[in-house]
């Protein structure tokens, strides 16, 4: 028998659970040193028991525990603190775990607007927010930590298949994992002449493409900031470099923030905003400012503004 394993998946889209797939060949090797005794992408098992007729929700006791996903209704709330009660180490896999993810983004609208925004049309009739049957939304997405404590955060959207690895392997080893501390900038090979020639920047879904020669390596291209594209490399936590690059960089498009703040309690629009404005950058250039928190907009960093508020009401 190998350590125990339960992994569950919340307010998510099954990405982080392609990524454990996606660590290829090595996951056979850590498949020998580990026992799933609950996974529901992979494998049957009921919350109330195979028949239905349990009582209160139950997952087997594991010594580790993989939750993806952030926390958006009732029953994630209550599959999260099953997976805390029976598991020694939880682990918050995902940037919807870690920092709320793309889902989170409603969390600048508010439930109602960001509902009508989703789901109505002109042919909708008018209709309450439904609580029966189906799970009771809560006010916003909430991270993992918001709700119950968290020993380990490995974020990425995906998250890197071979930190996924790394970490399981540790784990089981007895091993502190080592996770990445560094921002996305520290592992970037870009050239950067630092001259400061940007004045503004270009939005995120930019109409031009970076500057440089397919034919010469990503070493040669200059820094995509520097070119005055929106790049979050430097308010971003490193961990998605592969071939020598982070992944958005080897693609020749600026990091986009996946990974969450390189501090836990980091805010990557406010860090992102004053890194601008001392290198001379017009803040006003940056029009769409809530994308700069599209993956980390959890623990109240985005909420309803004024004007929406009143639009609700």
């Amino acid at each position: 028998m190998g350590v125990s394993v339960a992994e569950e998946w919340l307010h998510s889209c099954s990405g982080c659970e392609i990524a454990i797939l996606n660590i290829g060949e090595p996951l056979i090797e850590i498949l020998g040193l580990i026992d799933f005794v609950h996974i529901p992408v992979l494998m049957d098992h009921k919350y109330y028991g195979q028949l239905g007729d349990g009582k209160e929700l139950e997952i087997p006791e594991a010594v580790v525990g993989i939750v993806s996903g952030g926390v958006a209704n009732e029953e994630h709330l209550e599959v999260l603190e099953v997976m805390r009660k029976q598991c020694k180490v939880l682990i918050a896999l995902g940037t919807c775990a870690t920092h709320g993810g793309i889902p989170a983004l409603v969390n600048s609208w508010g439930l109602k607007e960001g509902i009508k925004c989703s789901y109505s049309t002109p042919t909708t009739d008018p209709c309450e927010i439904p609580t029966k049957v189906v799970p009771k939304p809560f006010d916003r997405v909430y991270a993992l930590d918001e709700k119950v404590e968290i020993d380990m955060f490995i974020p990425g959207c995906p998250p890197n298949s071979q930190l996924i690895a790394e970490v399981i392997t540790a784990l089981v080893e007895g091993k502190d994992p080592v996770l990445p501390r560094k921002a996305v900038c520290s592992t970037c090979p870009t050239r950067r002449e630092g001259k400061g020639g940007v004045k503004q920047v270009r939005r995120f879904r930019f109409l031009q493409n970076a500057q440089f020669d397919h034919e010469k390596p990503i070493d040669d291209m200059r820094c995509l900031l520097e070119q005055g594209l929106t790049c979050m490399g430097l308010v971003t936590a490193a961990g998605c470099a592969k071939q020598g690059a982070p992944s958005c960089i080897i693609a020749r498009v600026p990091c986009s923030g996946c990974f969450g703040p390189v501090r836990k309690d980091g805010n990557q629009m406010l860090d992102m905003m004053k890194i601008l404005a001392r290198n001379g950058i017009d803040d006003k250039s940056v029009v769409d400012r809530c994308s700069l928190l599209r993956f980390s907009g959890a623990h109240g960093l985005l909420s309803p503004v004024a004007s929406r508020v009143a639009m609700e009401e």
